[in-house]
C-alpha cells in the first residue's frame, strides 16, 4: 500500500481530507453534520485526535490534526470513517431523506467490488494525508479549510459557516472545540 498520502508518523501534524464516494452530497442534512461532529468529539476525548481547524462540509472534511500517541492517525480515521458510515447510513433510513432510495442504492453499489463483507459503502478508501511541517504551511493549510464554504458561495465570511473552526479563530460559538493555533492572522484566518 503506497504511503505517499498516509499519515505514517504518530505525533506529526497532519492536513487530512476524506471524501463521499462519487462526492454525493451526504452532509445535507443537520442530522447526518452531527454525526460528524459527535464523532470527531469523542475521537478528541478518547482518542486522543487534536484537532487544529476542520471544515465539514456537503460531501468531504478537511482536518489539520495530530494523534497525541493513543492511536495513529491512520487508526483514528479508520475507526472515524467504519463508525460514521454505520451511522449515516441509519440517519439515512430513519430521517426525512428525500434522496433516501438514490443514496442507499448508490452506497450499496459503491461496495460490491469489495471481497470484505459489506453492505452499503458510504467513504472513498483510504484518506488524503500531508504532512503540515512548517508555520508558513500551517497557516495556508488553515486558511484553505477556512475558505472551502467562501469559495462554494455558502457563506461570504468563513466564520460564518457553523461547522468549521474558522468560528473557533474568530472567537464564536461553535460545533467542535479545536485547539487554536496562534499565527498573528486576523479572524479570517489571513
Amino acid at each position: 500500500m503506497s504511503t505517499k498520502y498516509k499519515a505514517v508518523e504518530i505525533d506529526k501534524a497532519y492536513f487530512i481530507t476524506i471524501t463521499t464516494v462519487g462526492w454525493v452530497d451526504v452532509f445535507s442534512r443537520l442530522s447526518q453534520k452531527m454525526v460528524m461532529i459527535e464523532s470527531l468529539k469523542y475521537c478528541q476525548s478518547q482518542k486522543g485526535l487534536t484537532i487544529f481547524a476542520y471544515c465539514l462540509m456537503s460531501s468531504h472534511m478537511h482536518l489539520f490534526c495530530r494523534a497525541d500517541g493513543k492511536l495513529s492517525i491512520s487508526e483514528i480515521m479508520r475507526d472515524l470513517k467504519k463508525f460514521t458510515s454505520k451511522k449515516i447510513i441509519e440517519t439515512v433510513q430513519s430521517e426525512p431523506e428525500s434522496r433516501r432510495e438514490w443514496m442507499l442504492d448508490y452506497f450499496k453499489k459503491s461496495c460490491e467490488h469489495l471481497i470484505r463483507d459489506q453492505n452499503f459503502k458510504v467513504w472513498q478508501d483510504g484518506y488524503h494525508a500531508e504532512e503540515v511541517f512548517s508555520n508558513r504551511w500551517i497557516k495556508e493549510k488553515i486558511n484553505y479549510i477556512h475558505q472551502n464554504p467562501v469559495k462554494e458561495k455558502i457563506v461570504t465570511e468563513p466564520e460564518n459557516y457553523y461547522f468549521s473552526s474558522a468560528r473557533n479563530y474568530a472567537d464564536l460559538d461553535s460545533a467542535l472545540d479545536v485547539e487554536v493555533v496562534f499565527m498573528g492572522w486576523d479572524n479570517h484566518g489571513v
